[in-house]
């Protein structure tokens, strides 16, 4: 099995169009094509977890945080980063980070926190914009069912709990095929009219480059007309955070003491408390202040996230709790969540723990 076997198995679970801009995810050191022996799975990829690689005969980490967030200029080992990609690449190890693709899956890091809380009726906080494609094609009347199929087939139509949806319109095409052309209906240098079909599905962008290959190879014309657009309709199954609720509702203190167990935190900073029950729990692993204004606007009693600076504690103004539990507290469990899934899709596979701590925090 390769390197790009085992992405492509992630990348069902988490697809890299599903990542930030700013990110940096996907394979960030080694071939695709390279056999793997074993798979270590990290939150960070340090030079400790690169021994430990050795040790257990991984040739492959699954790491979380993105070893290389920004541009090398040179690898000289003069940082920690670049002895991390030296001691990699001596080793013929390769690198692949998921980070914020696995951040926006709907099972994803968040979907982890909940579950550790013991959260139901959970759903994405922040959805993430710009995921909902439109296409729109032509095809002649008699073509029309077999090209839907085969884009449904490919993901297309997908909208909620309902599937192959679409909106068919006939009308007439025209077109004149010029000297060049080898038309599949109608004769050079002449117009043809077409009893056609027009075709609008709409997709998952992920899914994106399986619908065009199931149109280019089943659309019956030489030259495909075909749109395609990002629409700005809401996609409530991809997003930054999530929110869910309690079993039974529980003081704020009882509540502060279960996320301090559950979630293995050393300490947690928190704004004031307000005397009310806890129900209502929105949660984003690492740095999310930037999703408080949102948990408010959702209702959730207290806000679970980590990073928050001073002042973005002001930003409750009375109305829930953001509780800071620390950034390695909020993703510890990914790790987890990866070697479950991987174990399952590749069940006979050498799937590692890595048991090398690497919260750079200490608690005194």
């Amino acid at each position: 099995m390769t390197v790009k076997h085992i992405t492509n198995i992630l990348e069902e679970l988490a697809p890299l169009s599903y990542a930030e801009d700013f990110d940096n995810v996907g394979l960030l050191v080694g071939n695709e094509n390279t056999e793997v022996s074993g798979i270590l799975v990290t939150l960070d990829t340090l030079e400790n977890v690169v021994d430990e690689a050795i040790a257990k005969k991984c040739n492959l980490i699954v790491s979380f945080h993105p070893i290389i967030f920004k541009g090398l200029k040179k690898i000289t080992g003069a940082s920690y980063v670049e002895r991390i990609v030296i001691k990699a690449i001596q080793n013929n190890i390769s690198i692949y980070s998921m980070h914020t693709a696995l951040d926006n899956s709907p099972e994803g890091v968040n979907a982890k926190i909940c579950e550790v809380l013991g959260l139901k009726n959970i759903h994405i906080l922040i959805p993430q914009g710009n995921t909902i494609k439109k296409l729109t094609t032509y095809v002649p009347k008699e073509s029309a069912d077999k090209l839907k199929e085969s884009l449904f087939n490919a993901g297309a139509g997908n909208i909620g709990n309902y599937s192959n949806c679409s909106f068919s319109v006939d009308g007439i095409g025209t077109y004149k095929p010029e000297e060049q052309s080898n038309p599949t209906k109608g004769k050079i240098g002449e117009i043809h009219y077409e009893n056609e079909t027009q075709i609008c599905v709409t997709y998952d962008k992920k899914a994106e480059p399986k619908i065009l290959k199931a149109l280019f190879h089943n659309h019956p014309y030489e030259e495909i007309a075909y749109e395609v657009l990002t629409l700005e309709n809401t996609n409530q199954n991809i997003g930054m955070g999530m929110i869910g609720e309690l079993e039974e509702p529980m003081n704020e203190k009882e509540f502060l003491k279960l996320l301090r167990v559950n979630m293995k935190a050393k300490g947690i900073r928190h704004s004031e408390l307000l005397g009310e029950q806890i129900k209502k729990v929105a949660v984003l692993g690492g740095s999310g202040a930037f999703a408080i204004g949102a948990a408010k606007e959702a209702g959730a009693n207290i806000f679970v996230s980590a990073d928050i600076k001073y002042h973005q504690f002001y930003e409750a103004e009375g109305k829930m709790i953001v509780a800071d539990i620390g950034h390695y507290e909020t993703e510890q469990f990914t790790k987890n969540l990866l070697v479950d899934y991987l174990t399952k899709k590749i069940p006979n596979f050498a799937v590692s723990l890595s048991e090398s701590i690497t919260n750079p925090i200490k608690y005194y």
